[in-house]
């Protein structure tokens, strides 16, 4: 009888084995302001070979979006699988308590209720690791978070010391156990937020040593690894520069260069025998840190089971708008070899709310039930690329909201009485955030005639550069009623959030009230651009 139980847990422990071999690894290889056009998957003239290998081994997704256009929200949605607009971080709910209207930007972050993809895979037995720029965390200036953590308060753009590089370097230690006790069971040289001076410059290196490690040291049992690069962040000349910098990294200045990646010397090389120029150097250097991951994988012969994903985290060109190209738009390309086909390429509508569910559905998990969830699964375009997932794609910073299918974009920016009292006074305040990342239109201001304008409605495929506002010409009637019935019931999913008149109370105001505010804004924003 003894005999037999043994042999039955065996068969049980064999089971749980095999089962959880059947587990894919996930790696996510998250890219900072990075547009489509710069890589050569998508028509640019870089040297991106991995990319164009990952394009090769799987689908290359041509209509994929982010959600929010700035560094913080996005990140956050790839982590919980929300909208930003659903988050409940304390910052967040402090600012815009339930039954106002929510200005979502840099004030979201990863709550401690650990309802985030990292810690619900770690709590099914996964192994789930944290590489590079996490921004989804406090601020170094709250004083709690750095007594919690005993942090060190480093000043930006401060004279180098020794002092200070011991301190940066004590405080990327902290940084580790802080996403540590976000779930994620391993982390390693973080980049807590974007970098700062006397440390500003980009390390790739740095960073894959660490991805390396965690790949190589958890081999055996399933993975997540969430992988942020803080490439291509910055003006090109900041890439050409860093390359000159190898001992910059995020836990301060070290003594030896790493030797992680091709030879830094190389880069401009390749460059220069492409025909390319220095402006175009970020773009290799980046493309060589993926390379890395993906030999690792094949050396250790785990690349068949392993999804990797190659994203940005939004575009650069129109960052903080809501516009498509070079905006909510990113670059994204997928490979699993053993679940999804290769060599194809997707025009169906995705965002980055549905990895989450995505990678719940294939590794099996059930999510706690108060775990919420925005997205969808894409699952289903490993096999049919052109069967569609969803009808269209949702987007919000700041004050604007948009709806986009595979035919129209539909804009709107709806202010709250604050900031529109706040314009009205020639407060320089409001003037500053309403014009800024985080206002809603930002960047999109130099090149968008119509970026502070109510309603925006634009034809994709006639005109994708978003020149012609059509929501004000009664031919287009039609498609506006229906583009602003998908934003109320997108809108109508959030709890308690007015939104101008779709959803009126609270702080909200209707369109068509304040156009003198928005012919404010287009003076501030054109100042300030005269200004540089």
């Amino acid at each position: 009888m003894r005999r037999l139980l043994c042999q039955i847990i065996l068969l049980l422990a064999l089971a749980a084995k095999l089962s959880a071999a059947k587990q894919p690894n996930i790696i996510v290889f998250l890219v900072d302001d990075y547009d489509k056009y710069e890589t050569s998957v998508y028509g640019g003239e870089v040297l991106t070979p991995n990319l164009e290998r990952m394009a090769r081994e799987g689908i290359t997704f041509d209509n994929a979006h982010v959600t929010s256009t700035v560094c913080t929200p996005s990140r956050y949605t790839f982590l919980t699988g929300r909208y930003a607009g659903s988050s409940h971080y304390s910052e967040y709910l402090t600012l815009f308590p339930p039954g106002q209207q929510a200005l979502p930007g840099f004030n979201v972050g990863l709550e401690p209720d650990n309802m985030n993809i990292g810690a619900i895979l770690a709590d099914n037995g996964y192994a789930t690791g944290f590489v590079g720029k996490f921004h989804v965390g406090p601020s170094l200036s709250d004083l709690a978070f750095r007594r919690k953590y005993g942090l060190h308060e480093v000043q930006k753009n401060t004279p180098f010391t020794e002092k200070l590089n011991r301190q940066q370097f004590d405080n990327e230690k902290r940084f580790r156990q802080a996403v540590k006790d976000y779930g994620f069971t391993w982390a390693k040289n973080i980049y807590w937020d974007n970098t700062k001076a006397p440390f500003q410059s980009h390390n790739p290196e740095w960073t894959v040593a660490a991805a390396v490690e965690f790949i190589q040291s958890h081999k055996d049992r399933p993975f997540y690894l969430h992988y942020c690069t803080t490439l291509l962040h910055g003006p090109n000349g900041a890439w050409h520069k860093s390359l000159s910098r190898p001992e910059v990294t995020g836990e301060g200045i070290i003594k030896e260069p790493l030797s992680a990646m091709p030879a830094r010397s190389s880069v401009m090389k390749r460059i220069g025998k492409a025909g390319l120029s220095s402006n175009e150097a970020g773009y290799l250097w980046m493309d060589d840190s993926l390379g890395v991951i993906l030999d690792k994988l094949d050396e250790l012969n785990l690349s068949d089971n392993t999804v990797v994903l190659f994203i940005a985290d939004h575009g650069s060109g129109n960052k903080g708008s809501l516009y498509k190209t070079k905006g909510t738009e990113v670059p994204c390309i997928m490979r699993w070899p053993k679940g999804m086909k290769s060599g194809v390429r997707s025009n169906e509508l995705i965002q980055n709310t549905d990895f989450v569910p995505t990678w719940f559905e294939l590794t099996g998990i059930v999510a706690p039930a108060r775990y919420r969830v925005d997205g969808v699964s894409i699952k289903a375009l490993f096999r049919k690329p052109h069967a569609p997932v969803r009808e269209y794609v949702y987007s919000e910073i700041g004050a604007a909201r948009s709806i986009k299918t595979k035919d129209h974009s539909y804009i709107a920016l709806r202010y709250t009485e604050g900031q529109v009292a706040g314009v009205r006074e020639k407060s320089k305040r409001h003037l500053k955030s309403m014009t800024g990342l985080s206002g809603g239109v930002s960047r999109s201001i130099a090149s968008h005639p119509h970026a502070y304008t109510g309603n925006q409605l634009y034809d994709l495929k006639d005109d994708p550069q978003a020149q012609q506002n059509l929501a004000a010409l009664q031919r287009h009637a039609g498609t506006l009623k229906r583009m602003r019935k998908l934003m109320i019931e997108e809108l109508g999913k959030f709890s308690r959030r007015p939104y101008g008149e779709f959803f009126t109370g609270g702080n909200s105001i209707a369109g068509g009230s304040y156009d003198d505010v928005f012919e404010a804004l287009r003076k501030s924003a054109s100042d300030k651009k005269k200004k540089k």
